[in-house]
């Protein structure tokens, strides 16, 4: 079995070939982070014609990395959920067009879920079931995942995802975009106890919620001394920086690490598995092995190179079309923050 997964949610062109041993045959990915630096954030305009220009290059390079034809493909599988409306809608019409083209079958795979299979994927391990945390630009979210095709949405944000903030915060304190990798790194310097930054929800055990804005907020507040009205930022010294850097992510951290482990105890399951951009943040993955070893749970956090979207883990299509969810061609995008 051979299966191209494709991934165009948000600001990555990607696409893979994978086995039904799971072998990735080829796996390709073009990013935009040059196209929306200087916004600090993505453009979902820019992103899709992007994806336009990029998505029939990058499967051809696939394909031809993979060492087979087209026609050799099982099945098609694409993220049609959770993303940028414009963005996912070139990839899904990609799949479409491949499928009447070769006659194969659709697999959907939903983009959240997949980031959670990555651990599985990396890991040669069963992980189900199993607490999942999804941590990116877009979502801050926990589930109970009882198998591949199983996933139950636990909470969340209700606002704000940890990548957003990182990526705001990062833009207050002068650092370039990325933020997530961009604040850690100024992090490394700094003093986390500098600055006492709220904790939402952190001791609260009723409620499996998280909330990044009031955080954001304090941070501003910090940065200019005040609520003034228009964000001007001061002078900072290289020391301030990082202060308020470290200060930054170590809230976050606390988080969700606490949120995490909640969920872990609330559910009575000994595996967790972290996937999404964040997730590959030093400091976070550092105090999740240091929580799971004294919760004496099993933690699987995708690799680096899974953490940022990539068609590798669309992965979880082989679990799918074993299972026959095969999809009809009238199949449609469903974008925003999709939770479930």
């Amino acid at each position: 079995m051979k299966i191209l997964t494709l991934e165009t949610t948000c600001d990555e062109t990607a696409a893979a070939v994978i086995t039904g041993e799971f072998e990735v045959l080829a796996s390709v990915v073009a990013s935009q982070d040059d196209l929306h630096q200087r916004f600090h954030g993505v453009v979902p305009e820019i992103a899709a014609r992007a994806h336009v220009e990029r998505i029939l290059p990058v499967i051809d390079e696939t394909i031809r990395q993979a060492g087979i034809s087209l026609g050799e493909l099982d099945a098609i599988a694409v993220a049609n959920t959770p993303g940028l409306a414009g963005s996912l809608l070139v990839g899904l019409v990609a799949a479409k067009t491949l499928c009447v083209a070769l006659n194969k079958p659709l697999v959907a795979v939903n983009h959240l879920h997949a980031h959670i299979y990555a651990c599985k994927l990396a890991s040669g391990e069963e992980v189900f079931p199993c607490i999942g945390m999804i941590v990116s630009g877009g979502h801050s979210n926990l589930y109970r995942c009882n198998a591949p095709s199983s996933f139950e949405y636990l909470g969340g944000t209700i606002d704000d995802a940890a990548g957003e903030a990182f990526d705001k915060v990062a833009s207050m304190l002068g650092l370039p975009y990325p933020g997530g990798p961009a604040v850690s790194r100024a992090a490394l310097r700094g003093n986390r106890k500098a600055y006492h930054f709220p904790r939402s929800f952190l001791n609260d055990d009723s409620k499996l919620a998280l909330s990044f804005s009031g955080l954001k907020t304090a941070v501003r507040y910090a940065i200019t001394g005040g609520a003034a009205s228009e964000f001007v930022r001061p002078d900072l010294s290289e020391q301030q920086i990082a202060d308020l850097a470290a200060s930054f992510e170590e809230a976050v951290v606390d988080c969700l690490v606490g949120k995490a482990m909640l969920a872990v105890r609330q559910c009575n399951l000994k595996t967790l598995c972290i996937g999404g951009g964040v997730a590959a943040n030093t400091r976070l993955r550092s105090r999740l092995a240091e929580a799971a070893r004294d919760a004496n749970i099993t933690l699987h956090i995708a690799p680096i190179e899974l953490c940022t979207d990539n068609a590798v883990m669309g992965a979880i299509a082989v679990e799918r079309f074993r299972a026959g969810l095969i999809e009809d061609l009238d199949l449609d995008l469903i974008p925003g923050l999709v939770r479930q």
